[in-house]
């Protein structure tokens, strides 16, 4: 591919959104991102294979180079103030006329979920973005965070993150036009459910030759044949209510064992087998590397009988649309109430229950009240995916989903394909974490869980590349 444009992907992590605006035609800089386990990812596919045959990779050597060496190769393996620190290395890039800046800064600090603190440490990282801008002010800016950003801080009388930092970008240096966006990834080719909010913004002069005022109102997106009205910095929705993508699409393909199919099976040409089709057999080429032929990163999570016949019970849930918090019951109700509960819950239920593996797994409403005592859990989040809807937002547990057709959890790939990831897009470093190590440690399936949807970042690359090529 011949780039026209230039960007830098600040907290790239694996490089989500590196890949989607190299889809769009940027050539990628540099990416700074402070976690060597996704800066791993991102060498992997951005920078240099990585050799595992020798004690000390070239993944290695890279760790202990200096950081000038760092970011001659397009990634600075740091925190995002170390460049700050770098007064040559940003008068570098900003000789380069670098055209876009983007990123998503850390999120926990505005996490409708997290400590709604204006003076929590990580709501600084976003000004550390903003320093960036101001030191290399490049023509055209992306910021992209989840929700809760547009959340007014209430218990400190404080406007929202998102007014406050449209407000300072408005402002930095000969100042830009910005737009304010929330984007669902649905809405732009990507078979899950994915609010996320952007701050799009385009240089002062930029946006004079462009004639492009400034946006009054925060713009939501919907699908392509629902929009009235697009802003002139908004990004384009592709994708039609009707043809949503769903769970299925995105891996009907991929049985326990890796691929159900070859290459070339016709089930791929129809339009259901499309998106699929598309992941498996990506034109982008991963440092010019084709499509793997053995699925990559789809390693099986062990699971014991008693939670597979959990599973297999969440995946009768969903069939049925019954909340899974049905299993909470016993734990709130005891002996005869939770019986009448239990049949007020199942009445329309056929019987006997039968999981989608074939296995019978109660075959009257007696043996089903003893089920759900069985199965019983604490657990308010675990739930089987449908086929026909898109999945939920993707996260870095990996036990939150279960499969719609087997007994388990979702793999790194499965996840990854939710995601838009392309088949050759490789994950690397350990696969996952836990305990007080979830708080350091960014393993594959957070980075899948933390990455912009690499079709999102394209669109969003694409309106600004469209933007520049106007002028």
């Amino acid at each position: 591919m011949s780039y026209k444009y230039t960007c830098i992907d600040l907290f790239s992590g694996c490089g989500g959104l590196s890949l989607g605006l190299e889809m769009a035609g940027f050539h990628s800089l540099l990416a700074v991102e402070k976690s060597n386990m996704a800066g791993e990812t991102f060498f992997h596919n951005f920078v240099e294979r990585i050799s595992d045959d020798s004690p000390k990779s070239n993944w290695h050597d890279f760790l202990s180079s200096p950081f000038e060496e760092q970011i001659s190769r397009g990634l600075l393996v740091s925190e995002v103030s170390r460049l700050l620190s770098a007064p040559n290395e940003l008068k570098k890039l900003e000789k380069s006329e670098v055209d876009l800046i983007a990123g998503g800064p850390p999120c926990q600090g505005f996490s409708l979920a997290g400590r709604r603190n204006p003076s929590d440490p990580r709501n600084q990282l976003p000004w550390q973005f903003l320093d960036i801008v101001e030191a290399i002010h490049p023509k055209a800016v992306v910021m992209e965070n989840v929700l809760g950003i547009s959340q007014k801080f209430k218990k400190h009388n404080q406007d929202s993150p998102f007014d406050l930092l449209k407000k300072v970008l408005e402002k930095v240096r000969d100042g830009y036009v910005v737009q304010q966006v929330l984007l669902n990834a649905m809405h732009y080719g990507v078979p899950q459910h994915r609010p996320r909010v952007m701050l799009i913004g385009l240089r002062s002069d930029i946006a004079k030759k462009a004639n492009i005022s400034d946006p009054e109102k925060i713009w939501q997106s919907s699908f392509s044949d629902l929009i009235e009205q697009l802003p002139e910095l908004a990004p384009t929705p592709i994708q039609k209510e009707k043809k949503c993508l769903t769970a299925d699409h995105a891996i009907w393909d991929i049985s326990n064992e890796g691929y159900r199919i070859t290459p070339s099976h016709s089930s791929y040409k129809n339009e259901a087998g499309r998106y699929a089709n598309t992941m498996r057999n990506s034109s982008i080429k991963i440092l010019d590397e084709s499509s793997p032929e053995q699925l990559q990163n789809h390693k099986l999570r062990k699971h014991g009988e008693q939670i597979i016949k959990r599973f297999s019970f969440y995946q009768i849930l969903k069939k049925e649309n019954i909340p899974s918090s049905v299993l909470n019951l016993p734990n709130k109700l005891e002996g005869l109430p939770l019986a009448t509960e239990i049949d007020k819950i199942f009445r329309d239920v056929n019987f006997p229950i039968v999981s989608p593996t074939n296995s019978q797994l109660a075959k009257n409403k007696k043996e089903l009240t003893k089920l759900i005592i069985e199965l019983k859990t604490k657990k308010h989040s675990q739930r089987a995916l449908s086929y026909f809807e898109p999945a939920p937002t993707v996260v870095s547990v990996p036990d939150d989903f279960v499969h719609y057709r087997f007994p388990r959890t979702l793999t790194v790939r499965e996840l990854a394909r939710f995601q838009s990831f392309p088949d050759n897009f490789i994950f690397r470093s350990k696969e996952t974490t836990g305990g007080l190590r979830r708080r350091v440690d960014v393993p594959q399936y957070t980075q899948v869980g933390n990455a912009v949807p690499p079709l999102l970042g394209k669109a969003v690359g694409k309106k600004i590349r469209e933007l520049l090529d106007s002028i």
